[in-house]
């Protein structure tokens, strides 16, 4: 059997006498799978010898030999090929034999339900993969173990520079220099954390530049984000599970705790979690053991656990919606992050670095940004923090044409942000003061005027035809209001050099 391939989707072998079930299963696992096909023993033997397969799904019954004679054979020549049997009898001494001859790695039963077979082919291939990863890692060990053991070193130091405070990015007089001050002195002890802030602001990076900088540095990070789970597959992924716990529990488990045994566990929107999974989760901080769904049996794990949240858990506890106990587990120590609208002094640098990532990611490169786009980043409020610059960032790089991002290209909604210095005059506007109708109606038409302007790139003539003016009405009105086109260089963002994560 060959050992290269150049197919994309993985290679099974499906091996049948009976042509209508091949054909069926042709025909629900072709989308998924390179699929290759024997009517007996010697066409599969065959098609082994020439193809790389990585599973092979036998049928039981045939009259030349049978699934598990073949599986044994395939066994033999091929050990790392993946079998597995596939019967309308369920006889407990058929398997059996499958499992001690064959070294069946699943057993399926007659009538088969086409979703199962193609989740358990793809758990197949997947462990068929896992067998070739550490065969590989075996050979380096065996043959380079200090050029191994010197290439985990050098990720291991990476990643701490990656997620070092020293790396958040930030202006040298950024509001973030407090927040890193308070990661650098808490991450060496081993207390819980809870990190608090709007979502996008960069929890998980804080959590694992506590992690990355703590005395667990050299063991595993986990992370789950709680409010994305119901209580019975969040406790599955937190705690484990034993095979037949709960429907689709096809086979044992380890949960995250016991994952990150020995490092850290990053529970993201720790508040979203029920009362009653609150509970199991205490009881969890407080005895230091997991037990999984479905075992009686409790494990020890020794984990640091750093939390987030975007509410108020203080406020969630007064209402009676978060358990008090449990905050004082998790909230330790609380490290605060602000929102991007309070650190727009921070947007350059956040710009440089994001930019640089999303143009190594999309294959597209761009000098820089207008001033005039910095100008409109600036004023605009970020609701949706790093998250929301960085989606920008990319959504300008994807359409742009030329080879600056120039501010046609940006969201409209951003366009039309508010200037600060024009914030307090723009109460007249939304009618929080006594101003008279001709205030409010110039600060609306000056902010539409922009608007339009930007987004035509200052052409006059189609912003005039689009607001349905000459171009002396509108060019009166930009002498009115005092607008002017912006300067269209490319802003000189700060060095690369300066820079080395996001936050």
């Amino acid at each position: 059997m060959s050992d290269t391939s150049a197919n994309l989707l993985p290679s099974i072998l499906i091996v049948d006498d009976e042509a209508r079930s091949i054909e069926t299963l042709e025909r629900i696992l072709d989308e998924y799978f390179d699929v290759h096909t024997a009517s007996n023993a010697k066409e599969a033997l065959d098609i082994l010898e020439q193809e790389w397969i990585q599973v092979v799904l036998c049928d039981q019954r045939m009259p030349d030999v049978t699934g598990v004679e073949l599986c044994g054979q395939i066994r033999e020549t091929w050990p790392e090929v993946i079998r597995m049997i596939i019967s309308g009898y369920t006889d407990s001494e058929d398997i059996i034999n499958a499992i001690n001859e064959g070294g069946i790695y699943q057993y399926i039963s007659k009538p088969w339900h086409p979703e199962d077979v193609i989740l358990k082919l793809k758990n197949a291939v997947e462990l068929s993969e896992l067998h070739r990863k550490n065969e590989r890692l075996a050979i380096e060990l065996k043959l380079h173990p200090k050029t191994l053991k010197e290439a985990i070193e050098v990720q291991r130091k990476a990643l701490q520079s990656h997620y070092s405070w020293e790396g958040i990015v930030r202006s040298p007089d950024s509001i973030m220099n407090a927040t890193c001050d308070t990661v650098k002195q808490v991450s060496p002890f081993d207390v819980s954390v809870l990190i608090t802030g709007e979502s996008g602001t960069g929890k998980e990076l804080c959590s694992r530049a506590l992690h990355y900088n703590s005395l667990r540095q050299n063991e595993p990070f986990v992370a789950e984000n709680c409010g994305a789970l119901p209580d019975e597959l969040l406790e599955s992924e937190l705690f484990g599970h034993k095979k037949g716990a709960f429907t689709g529990a096809v086979e044992d488990r380890i949960g995250l705790f016991e994952s990150a045994n020995g490092g850290t566990i990053f529970l993201d929107e720790i508040g979203d979690i029920s009362p009653a999974f609150q509970l199991k989760l205490l009881r969890v901080l407080q005895e230091k053991e997991v037990r999984p769904l479905g075992s009686n049996k409790r494990r020890p794990v020794d984990v640091r656990i750093v939390a987030a949240t975007n509410k108020n858990l203080e406020d969630e506890v007064r209402e009676g919606r978060f358990r008090q106990d449990l905050y004082y587990r998790l909230a330790t120590f609380t490290i605060q992050l602000p929102p991007l609208r309070d650190r727009l002094e921070d947007i350059p640098y956040l710009t440089t670095f994001l930019l640089d990532e999303i143009m190594n990611e999309l294959g597209k490169r761009v000098d820089g940004i207008t001033t005039e786009t910095m100008d409109c980043f600036q004023k605009y409020q970020w609701p949706g923090n790093v998250r929301e610059l960085q989606n920008e960032l990319k959504r300008m790089l994807v359409l742009t044409q030329t080879n600056k991002l120039e501010a046609n290209t940006i969201s409209p909604h951003i366009l039309r942000a508010t200037p600060d210095h024009m914030r307090k005059d723009m109460s007249l506007v939304t009618g929080n003061t006594n101003g008279t109708l001709k205030d409010r109606i110039e600060q609306l038409e000056s902010r539409v005027l922009k608007e339009t302007l930007v987004r035509h790139s200052w052409n006059k003539t189609r912003a005039a035809e689009e607001l349905g003016l000459s171009r002396v009405g509108l060019r009166s009105k930009l002498e009115r209001y005092g607008l002017e086109q912006a300067d269209q260089d490319v802003v000189q963002l700060p060095s690369k050099k300066k820079i080395s994560n996001s936050s």
